[in-house]
C-alpha cells in the first residue's frame, strides 16, 4: 500500500456470514487494528442504522457512517429522529451519509416515485441541517413539506453530512452543502475526475469516502466471474450507467447495455471487458489489495471503506492484512 496513510480508514460492515451479535468481537478487533470508521449500507439486507447502534455500544472509539441512507424511503420526522438517536448513542462519532439510491430500491422495492433525485437529496440535506439543531421546521421544500416539526433530542455536536454522489451536479452539492462525498464503483484513476467537483463554498477540501469492492483471491477466473456479475448488476442501473458514460466509458459499455436491454443477460455479462473488472474490483494477494487501495488514496480518497466480497473469514483476513496499524 502507499506510504501515504489517510487520516481516516474505515471498512464496510456487517460482514457476510456473521450474525449481528457475532460482530461484537469484530468491532473490538477493528479498533485494535487501527480502524477509525465502520460504514454500513442499506440495499435489501440489514438496515443502515442497527449495525451501527451495536458498534456504538461495543466499540465507541469508532466513527459510524451510513453509506447510504436513501433520501426517499423515510419521512422527514423519522429520518431526523433516527439520525439524532445514533448521534446520541455515540456523540461526536457519527457521519450521516445520504443519497438518492436508485430506481430499483426506491420504485421497485418501495413503490415510491424516483422523481427529482438531485432535488430530493438537496432538500433532505437542508432539512437535516435545520432539524438537527433543534429549530422548529416549517418549510415547503421542492420535493416535500414539513409543518411544525421540532426534534425532541439534543444533538451535540452536529454530525457531518456526506452526500452519495456520482456525476457533477451531486458532487458539487456534496461539497457546497454537504461535508463531503461518498463514492463507489469507480477506478482509482476515476477519482481524479470526481474530486475536483467536491469543494466547499470557499474552495476548501472536503472528505471523500470511497466504498471499494474487494475480492480476496488470486484466482483470475473467479475474479472475472464474480466481477462481471457484480458490474452487470450495478452498471445497468440507470444512475450508474449515466455515471460511467460521464466518465467516458460509453463505447466500452455499449455492448453490455445493448444486450441487457434486449434481455440477454448472459451476453451482457460476457461483454464486460477484463480491464474494467480489474479497474473496479480490487483483487489479488493481500499485498496487491493493499497496494490497489493505496492508489485510491493517492488519487484523493480521504476515507477508504473497503467492502469485502467474501465470507466472514475472508473479510477478517483482509481487514487484518490492510489494517492501518500495519502502516504506522
Amino acid at each position: 500500500m502507499t506510504d501515504r496513510v489517510p487520516n481516516r480508514f474505515g471498512i464496510t460492515v456487517p460482514f457476510d456470514g456473521l450474525t449481528l451479535p457475532e460482530h461484537r468481537e469484530v468491532f473490538r478487533e477493528l479498533v485494535d487494528l487501527g480502524y477509525t470508521d465502520v460504514w454500513s449500507a442499506e440495499s435489501g439486507a440489514y438496515d443502515a442504522f442497527t449495525p451501527l447502534v451495536l458498534a456504538a455500544a461495543w466499540a465507541p472509539e469508532l466513527r459510524l457512517g451510513t453509506a447510504i441512507i436513501p433520501a426517499y424511503t423515510r419521512g422527514a420526522m423519522t429520518l431526523a429522529s433516527q439520525v439524532a438517536s445514533l448521534c446520541a448513542a455515540n456523540p461526536g462519532h457519527f457521519a450521516v451519509g445520504i443519497g438518492s439510491s436508485s430506481n430499483i430500491i426506491v420504485e421497485r422495492w418501495n413503490s415510491i416515485p424516483f422523481d427529482k433525485p438531485y432535488q430530493r437529496v438537496r432538500d433532505t440535506v437542508r432539512f437535516l441541517r435545520t432539524a438537527l439543531t433543534g429549530e422548529k421546521v416549517t418549510a415547503d421544500y421542492e420535493t416535500f413539506s414539513v409543518n411544525g416539526f421540532r426534534l425532541g433530542v439534543k444533538v451535540d455536536p452536529q454530525p457531518p453530512i456526506l452526500v452519495a454522489a456520482l456525476r457533477e451536479g451531486m458532487l458539487r452539492l456534496a461539497g457546497r452543502e454537504g461535508d463531503g462525498a461518498i463514492i463507489n464503483w469507480l477506478s482509482a484513476d476515476d477519482v481524479r475526475s470526481v474530486t475536483p467537483h467536491v469543494v466547499g463554498p470557499n474552495g476548501e477540501p472536503r472528505e471523500i469516502v470511497a466504498r471499494l469492492f474487494v475480492l480476496p483471491t488470486e484466482d483470475r477466473d473467479l475474479v472475472r466471474f464474480v466481477g462481471r456479475r457484480a458490474i452487470a448488476q450495478y452498471l445497468n442501473v440507470p444512475v450508474y450507467a449515466a455515471f460511467h458514460e460521464w466518465l467516458g466509458r460509453g463505447d466500452m459499455l455499449r455492448p453490455m447495455w445493448d444486450h441487457w436491454k434486449a434481455g440477454d443477460r448472459a451476453a451482457a455479462t460476457e461483454a464486460i471487458p477484463d480491464e474494467l473488472v480489474d479497474a473496479l474490483v480490487i483483487s489479488g494477494s493481500m499485498e496487491q489489495i493493499a497496494e490497489h487501495i493505496g492508489r485510491y488514496v493517492d488519487a484523493g480518497v480521504t476515507t477508504p471503506a473497503p467492502a469485502i466480497l467474501g465470507n466472514a473469514d475472508q473479510a477478517l483476513a483482509v481487514a487484518r492484512a490492510i489494517a492501518p496499524a500495519r502502516r504506522a
